[in-house]
This record gives C-alpha cells, structure tokens and sequence, in this order.
C-alpha cells in the first residue's frame, strides 16, 4: 500500500481507539466523538478485534497494549492526521507516538489540561478501586498530582457503561463525596464507559464536568490543549 500523506488536499481525519473490546462503549466514544468533530473533520472509532472486554487490572492493561499497537500498525498508511487513544490509562500512548508521526492524544493528558485550565482543585471519577493507584501515579508524571484526588464509584466498566441503576447510585455517590470531601470544583470523568456524561451531570450538579474523549478530540483536531 502506498502510505497516504496527511492532510494532502482532504479532510482531516482522525482515529480514535478504544483499547478494549466492549462495543458498548465504543458506540458511546463513537456517538461523543462525531458530537464534537469540527465541520470538516472525518472521525473513524475504532476497538481491537482482540483483546480484555474491561481494562480494569495491571494484567488486563498488559494484554491491551500489543492490540492496541497491532491495530496502529495495521493501519499507519492511511493518512490520519491524528490518532485519539480512548483510554483513561494512557494505554499504547507512548508505543504510538514512536509510530506514527502525527499526534497521539491521551485521554487523561487532553482531561486533566482541562481540569488544570478551572483554576481550583478537581477530582477524578474513574470505575474500580483496582484503577485509581494507575491514575494517581499517572497524574503526578503529568505534574498535577497536587490538584486534583482520584475516587473509584467502586463498578466495573461494563456496567457503567450500560448505566446500571447500581452503577448510577455508585457513580453520584462518588460526585457527591468528591464535592464534599475533596472541595472539587471540577469533576474530570475518568473512563471511557463515562463518555458523553458531562454535560447532563454538569446541570445536575453546578459544576465543570470534563469529558476526556471529547477533550482529547478536540485536542487532537488543532484545538485547545494540542
């Protein structure tokens, strides 16, 4: 195949991967990404073929990666401007950027600028309590580990991404705590099965939500925070 040179008199496009197998969310990154592509820009979302169903522990995060860089190999010629990694893991990021020569956005990287740009402290509501020593350790390599806390609703991602009324009950008790608690003035949600949530919980609550994937496409498209 004959690579495809970037940008050269089309559309800017753009793909986005969600690292793990559940079309659920991938339908959900997918709905949240077309939301907010600019008018000109192509979106293609994607997930492996291959692969954990959840990224919820160290082994699945291990199992991810490789998938992850099989499918940017497979698909480096095609002439995307720009990739979106759908993960708030920072899964693949770093193997990507060595890849490609265009933008690799990170989820969390694209989420917690925003988080930073409130001007006061904010949380991280992610799935599972397995998660939040990752996202801390992730948040002070990015240098805000002094901004924000990191709270687990404690609900696996499948179910919050089909919006169990268990996961729902988790996911407000975590918001509620985080305001009270931590004094979050901004709410950063922490996963892909969270995507397209910001803005009805932003009105719920009277405070910032940020949603990482349309944070880090609008990143990835020129944006704000690219």
């Amino acid at each position: 195949m004959t690579p495809v040179a970037p940008g050269a008199g089309r559309p800017r496009r753009l793909l986005v991967i969600n690292p793990n197998t559940n079309g659920a969310v991938t339908m959900q990154i997918r709905e949240a990404a077309l939301a907010v592509a600019p008018p000109g820009t192509e979106i293609e979302v994607v997930n492996p073929a291959h692969g954990p169903f959840a990224i919820e522990t160290p082994l699945d995060r291990t199992e991810a990666v490789p998938n992850v860089v099989s499918l940017i190999e497979a698909r480096r010629d095609e002439g995307f401007d720009g990739y979106v990694l759908a993960c708030f893991d920072d899964i693949g990021v770093e193997e990507a950027r060595k890849l490609v020569p265009v933008p690799v956005v990170s989820m969390f990287g694209a989420a917690i600028a925003r988080g930073a740009e409130t001007g006061g402290r904010f949380a991280i509501i992610t799935t599972v309590e397995s998660a939040v020593a990752g996202i801390e350790h992730l948040a002070a390599a990015y240098g805000v580990a002094h901004l924000c806390t990191v709270r687990a609703a404690g609900i696996g991602v499948a179910e919050t991404a089909a919006r169990t009324p268990l996961a729902e009950a988790r996911l407000i008790a975590a918001i509620e705590r985080a305001m009270v608690e931590d004094r979050a003035a901004a709410i950063v949600l922490g996963s892909g099965a969270l995507t397209g949530r910001a803005d009805a919980l932003a009105k719920r609550f009277g405070i910032p939500f940020i949603d990482g994937l349309t944070a880090a496409v609008v990143s990835a498209d020129g944006g704000p925070g690219s």
